[in-house]
């Protein structure tokens, strides 16, 4: 399978996706929108994946390049049918383009969290094999505040009522991360935005704290993302 992946920062790539996709002798192109790299044409792909970003869906004026990438996602989802991934920034950017709506967070969620499924996410193909409540990392500031028609919400919690979304038969969303690696915090943490927003979170000496909570639980988070890569699979080999 050939996957065009959506980037909007060098460091929100697949992550420990990307020795899922090798083993398995998938390629992936990623194209890096905050750099000005043009999307290529989807009909040279045959799935799409939208990674997160610092950014938010309304920054239309600062990075004009999300009105194309929304309108682009519309037209590969939609009118094409293409398997979609969408993650944090990529589950809002699916929601806007297919007529949802995405707004600032009544309460951010930074930090190892809990997520629940919904009675349709824990009967669903996505989150097969998945507890009914699991651990994920949380980095963002914004949330879906209405899903679009047609979309089925499959995970919640607490302070972001649509964790996880399904549109269709062939298009997933989740706005936590289980892709992490070992050096995610400290990489991601690189990122101003999202310094800014983890240390008013979480405090002085945030990212040394995260770190260490995100290395306690990842041996859990790689085996519920490779669980839910091989459980999208399945969702895109869906007719």
């Amino acid at each position: 399978m050939d996957i065009l992946v959506l980037m909007h920062a060098d460091v929100e790539h697949p992550g420990v996706f990307r020795r899922f996709l090798q083993e398995d002798g998938h390629r992936w192109d990623g194209i890096a929108l905050q750099s000005g790299q043009s999307i290529p044409d989807i009909s040279d792909y045959q799935a799409l994946w939208v990674m997160g970003g610092p950014m938010d869906v309304w920054q239309e004026d600062e990075f004009p390049w999300l009105q194309e990438e929304k309108q682009f996602i519309y037209k590969a989802v939609v009118e094409k049918g293409v398997p979609f991934l969408g993650l944090c920034l990529g589950h809002q950017l699916l929601a806007e383009a297919l007529g949802g709506k995405v707004g600032k967070s009544r309460k951010p969620e930074i930090g190892v969290m809990d997520v629940q499924l919904t009675e349709a996410g824990a009967t669903g193909i996505f989150f097969d094999d998945f507890p009914d409540k699991f651990h994920s990392l949380q980095w963002h500031s914004a949330e879906i505040e209405k899903m679009p028609a047609g979309a089925a919400c499959l995970a919640t919690s607490p302070d972001c009522a649509v964790q996880a979304m399904r549109w269709g038969n062939r298009a997933y969303s989740v706005q936590f991360h289980l892709e992490v690696e070992a050096e995610t915090v400290p990489d991601w943490a690189g990122i101003p935005a999202y310094a800014e927003a983890l240390e008013k979170a979480l405090g002085a000496g945030a990212v040394a704290r995260l770190e260490k909570d995100v290395a306690s639980s990842l041996p859990e988070f790689n085996k519920l993302a490779e669980r839910l890569y091989l459980n999208w699979l399945q969702t895109a080999a869906c007719a």
